[in-house]
């Protein structure tokens, strides 16, 4: 009896199919019909009471508020109609992304490992030509693995199934891990990193695996856009709610009229192109997504030309 009427309820409640969609509850089609519905209601009755004030006449207070009423539930029906057409849609795309992903992922890896074998020197000596193909190859495998990662990510952060483990952990000391393992491609990129920390930060409470990833996006793109002996300057600091992080680069910075655009999924912005730099224009938008899922914020301030300063802040967590 409990499932039957779990399954009535399931059936009638307007949040089922939002959770089918992964959307929020102001995105969801049955939940905005609900609500349009009751606005109708509401307007129905206001229009009934203001025509029977002004007119008296019952036959044309009823004629007046049928046709109010006709007029609104078609509108509503249209406007649910094309939002669930847009929800499935959104649906579709993305577990066409997840789908793909999966699929490409298998391939490129095996093809990697033979790839590395070709190029170990245990295997056999080849032509030096041969070799810059092969490096080639392994670069592109791995940037088609890196775009695949990052689908698959805002794949599972649109539907909200992207897996935080949270603990406390030392914002300082997962920065420092990440400006050792790019202290190479600075070096080779001729940029100079420098870090400050504020004594005694407190821990925040986050994933560690997910905060590195944000750290790593912003100095990759701090390293990446940074020209001619370039530098960049990273500060954590904090105030009593909230820690801090602030990276300034001198690099070739966003033009203004695409700053609003910064954070969309596939943006780049057009000055970087000429560069030639890789990049698929989703790292910064799962920076924010991944922020916004621990209770942080980002924000930047930028000058074409002068460089770019991103600022991002997690939650003190106070026992």
């Amino acid at each position: 009896m409990l499932k039957i009427l779990k399954k009535i309820f399931n059936a009638l409640n307007p949040l089922t199919p939002c959770k089918k969609y992964g959307l929020s509850v102001w995105e969801c089609p049955q939940f905005l019909f609900l609500l349009i519905g009751i606005i109708i209601i509401g307007v129905i009755l206001a229009t009934y009471f203001i025509a029977a004030f002004k007119i008296g006449d019952p036959f044309m207070v009823s004629l007046i508020v049928l046709m109010i009423a006709a007029i609104l539930i078609v509108i509503d029906y249209i406007i649910t109609n094309s939002f669930e057409r847009i929800a499935e849609a959104s649906r579709m795309k993305t577990e066409f992304i997840s789908v793909v992903s999966h699929q490409l992922r298998t391939p490129l890896t095996n093809l990697k490992y033979s790839l590395e074998i070709l190029t170990s020197r245990n295997f056999r000596e080849i032509g030096k030509k041969e070799k810059e193909y092969f490096e080639i190859l392994e670069e592109n495998i791995k940037r088609m693995g890196d775009l695949i990662n990052d689908l698959l990510t805002v794949s599972r952060i649109e539907t909200g199934r992207l897996p935080l483990k949270k603990r406390m952990v030392s914002l300082e000391e997962i920065t420092k891990k990440i400006i050792q393992k790019f202290k190479s491609y600075a070096e080779a990129a001729n940029v100079k990193v420098e870090f400050e920390a504020e004594k005694d930060l407190p821990r925040v409470s986050a994933d560690p695996l997910w905060l590195e990833q944000v750290v790593e996006n912003l100095l990759d793109n701090a390293i990446r856009y940074t020209k001619d002996q370039g530098e960049v300057k990273i500060k954590i600091y904090k105030d009593s709610k909230r820690i801090y992080f602030e990276i300034q680069d001198n690099g070739v910075g966003i033009p203004k009229e695409e700053q609003k655009f910064i954070f969309q999924k596939f943006f780049r912005a057009q000055n970087v192109l000429k560069y030639q730099t890789k990049g698929s224009g989703l790292g910064l938008h799962i920076t924010k997504r991944i922020l916004e899922l621990m209770g942080g914020k980002i924000w930047f301030k930028s000058k074409e030309g002068e460089g770019s300063t991103f600022y991002f802040t997690l939650p003190i967590k106070r026992s």
